[in-house]
Order: C-alpha cells, then sequence, then structure tokens
C-alpha cells in the first residue's frame, strides 16, 4: 500500500497510474477503457464485448496470428473483460519484457484491423456464448431479474446483448463503436511491478503520447426512476433445481452509503468481493447462511453487491432445498431483513464484518496483477484513493447507519423477486 506511486495524465488525455513494487521481478499492465453495456442502445446490446473480442484479432504491426506467441514466449500472460461500465485488457510479464505490451496496447488503440470475415467468424462465437448461458437456468433468471429492474438505463441489458443484436450487428457498427470509445482521453493506463516510475513514464509517454486524443465520448446520464413497487416473475425451465433470486437497487460505489452497505452485505450474506480476480472467504458466519443452509431451507445463499458508477443492484440468490419452496425462502429472507432493520446490529458483528473485509482486501490484492488491477479498476467508478480508504471508511460505520441502510434499501417495494422452476420440456416465461 505504500509503494511510491503516481498519477499523472499525458497531453492527449491518457490518464496514468504507476506503482513501484519491487517483491518480484514481474510487472503487471492494464489499460482500462470507460465504455461497458451501460454505454449501449437498443439495437447494439453486446457491441463492447464484441469490440473486445476483435481487438484480439491483431493489427499490421502485431497480426493475430503472432500475439499469443509472442505474449507466451515472453513467459507472459494475458486476458480482457468487458463489464458495465468498462472494458480492460492487461498483460503480465516479466519486468524485462513488459515493452512488448506496452507497444501491443499502444498499437491496438488505433490500428486494430476489423476484418470482414473475422466479424463473421466473431458473431459465431458471440451467439454461441450467448446461446451456451441461456441454458444456464441462474443466467436466465439472472437476465430476467436485471431486465425487470431497469427500464431506462443501460444496466437492464446483460453484457453478452441480445441475441437478436448480435445476429444485426455489421463491421461498420463494430468499427465505429471501437474508434468512439477507444482512444486515450477515454482510457486509464496502469502500470504496477518492478520498475522505475520515471523510466516508466519516459517510455509510456514515447508510446502513448503522439496518438490523437480526439473528442470526449458520449456517456448516458439518465438515471432510473426509484422503483414503483415489488416485481415478481416466474421462469421454467429443465433442470432440477429451484432457485430464488431477490434484487434491491443498491448505492453507487462512490456514494457514502456504499460503505455502510458493505458491512450490510457481509453481516446478511457474507462478504461481496468487489476484485472479482480475487479469492472468497467463507459466508458460514452470516446471517442467511445460518437461517436458511443451517435451517434447512436452501442449500445455498450468496450476496452480490458490486461497485458501480450509478446505483445498481444488491441480489441475494438462493438455491432452494428440493423439499422446500421459494415461498418458504422468501419468507425467512423477509424476517432476517425485518431483524436487521428493527433490531440494533451488535458492535461485535460490525467488527466481524470489518475484518472479513480487510481479509478479502488482502487476499484481492497479494499479488502485482491485483495491485495493478486495483490502480485501474477503482479509476472507473471513482479514484485510487477510494480503494487507499476503503477499509478506514468500513471502520467508522456504526450499527445505527447499518439499520439505516436496511430500512431505506431492502423494502419489498423497491425489489424484483425472481424464481426459476425445474420443469421437464419447459422454458417459458410467466
Amino acid at each position: 500500500m505504500d509503494a511510491p506511486f503516481i498519477k499523472t495524465r499525458l497531453a492527449n488525455g491518457l490518464t496514468l497510474l504507476m506503482k513501484e513494487i519491487h517483491t518480484a521481478p514481474i510487472i503487471s499492465s492494464w489499460i482500462w477503457y470507460r465504455v461497458g453495456s451501460r454505454d449501449e442502445q437498443p439495437g447494439r446490446t453486446g457491441i463492447s464485448h464484441w469490440v473486445e473480442h476483435m481487438q484480439f484479432k491483431g493489427t499490421p504491426q502485431f497480426p493475430a496470428s503472432v500475439l499469443d506467441k509472442a505474449i507466451s514466449r515472453e513467459g507472459g500472460v494475458w486476458n480482457a473483460f468487458t463489464y458495465l461500465d468498462w472494458t480492460a485488457y492487461f498483460e503480465t510479464l516479466p519486468a524485462d519484457k513488459i515493452d512488448l505490451a506496452l507497444r501491443l496496447e499502444a498499437d491496438r488503440m488505433v490500428n486494430s484491423v476489423y476484418d470482414q470475415e473475422e466479424v463473421a467468424s466473431e458473431r459465431t462465437v458471440v451467439i454461441s456464448e450467448r446461446e451456451g448461458n441461456e441454458n444456464e437456468p441462474l443466467f436466465r433468471l439472472g437476465e430476467a431479474v436485471q431486465k425487470a429492474a431497469f427500464r431506462v438505463h443501460g444496466y437492464h441489458h446483460e453484457i453478452i446483448g441480445e441475441k437478436s443484436d448480435l445476429q444485426t450487428i455489421t463491421r461498420d457498427d463494430l468499427y465505429n463503436h471501437y474508434r468512439m470509445y477507444y482512444k486515450p482521453g477515454n482510457a486509464v493506463l496502469a502500470v504496477a511491478g518492478d520498475f522505475d516510475i520515471r523510466s516508466m513514464q519516459q517510455r509510456i509517454e514515447e508510446l502513448f503520447g503522439d496518438l490523437p486524443g480526439g473528442q470526449p465520448p458520449p456517456h448516458p446520464d439518465q438515471m432510473e426512476p426509484p422503483p414503483q413497487g415489488e416485481q415478481r416473475l416466474t421462469l421454467t425451465g429443465p433442470g432440477e433445481t429451484t432457485y430464488l433470486q431477490v434484487a434491491y437497487r443498491a448505492p453507487a460505489a462512490n456514494q457514502e452509503d456504499f460503505f455502510a452497505f458493505t458491512i450490510l452485505d457481509s453481516l446478511l450474506s457474507g462478504p461481496s468481493n468487489l476484485n472479482m480476480f480475487g479469492g472468497g472467504i467463507s459466508n458460514k458466519t452470516s446471517r442467511l447462511y445460518r437461517r436458511l443452509v443451517e435451517g434447512e431451507l436452501a442449500v445455498s445463499v450468496h450476496g452480490s453487491l458490486q461497485a458501480t458508477i450509478d446505483p445498481f443492484l444488491y441480489d441475494v440468490t438462493i438455491t432452494v432445498r428440493p423439499d422446500k419452496t421459494p415461498e418458504a425462502a422468501l419468507a425467512a429472507l423477509d424476517e432476517e431483513i425485518q431483524r436487521l432493520q428493527e433490531q440494533t446490529v451488535a458492535a461485535e458483528e460490525i467488527q466481524r464484518a470489518c475484518k472479513q473485509a480487510r481479509a478479502l482486501f488482502a487476499y484481492g490484492s497479494e499479488n502485482i496483477t491485483n495491485q495493478a488491477f486495483w490502480l485501474g479498476y477503482a479509476e472507473m467508478f471513482s479514484t485510487y484513493d477510494w480503494f487507499l480508504n476503503y477499509i478506514s471508511k468500513l471502520e467508522t460505520i456504526t450499527p445505527a447507519e447499518v439499520q439505516r441502510i436496511a430500512r431505506e434499501y431492502l423494502y419489498p417495494g423497491a425489489r424484483v423477486v425472481g424464481v426459476y422452476l425445474p420443469e421437464k420440456g419447459g422454458g417459458a416465461e410467466r
């Protein structure tokens, strides 16, 4: 946490974050673009994720046929991810080989080739990914709940996009999306590892400094109206398992309520890991685990609180025991929420939640790749100071604040209740 760190901005708008970590001869570089599924319009859903795929199809300087081999030959790993608010690419390499990653990312920021045949090939890939997801009950349930929770905001649709859109998006649609959002002023470059900050900054300025900045791309500013009452939906489909998902509106990561909500999440369902690439810890001390799993109403229960730019969802997903009903599980959930709303939480429970958060932060920051991840990730919805101050913010949360959060956010009129019922040969929503 106390390693040398600098944040600066190049003349063309590229935000640069660097952190020296000399524990191992490794460097991890992440390039983050402020574009995700929230930036997509009906008819173009899934386009950000598809563009991510196309970015691995090469440039004149780095053809697709040599990319994987080049990274692997140098002993490195790389990958990419598309999310609600962002798209990110990373490479982790031996320290003396990181220049390959920097040259690659500077090149494909402006020179990616969107070949028509490659577009056709990837159309098959992303549609197959979509169809594979549709075979999973929890994907289908989660998508239905998310659509019901948002009517006007881009969070309405899944990151993978609608199948009908994936069938009609064109090569020019993809290329225009790439040119609109992949530019220095819409990007954050985060580098952590075994290097000298001054030398690294000089090399990054050489590679990225002359790239055209361009006009800032548009981002949606239409907020989702407040919920107008409880919504319930039921899906039926193949399988043998009944699932219950209950989703409440949650605060954006940069709102003060997010920190108290984090404590509530830990108490109720077990702590959510905000670092999606870090490890987790057991939720067996949570109230819902004790009530639902140990109480033999459910096989498992998990909560999910995510760090987003705009208010998103806090959902609790319950795998219902075969001999129990989703109605019984929902009633138990409601009773535990009511207990949080009416009874003051013991200080010992708050302290335990803070300890769990510290443990998750330790697990999610223990290697250089994760350190570089946090540099850029926090900038997507706030600043790196958010990460640095996260634990200290949690330690200030009082039982009264947790009770207030439970009352203001976790009420029936602000939720979507979704049930997946196994039905042989089924698949319809009702």
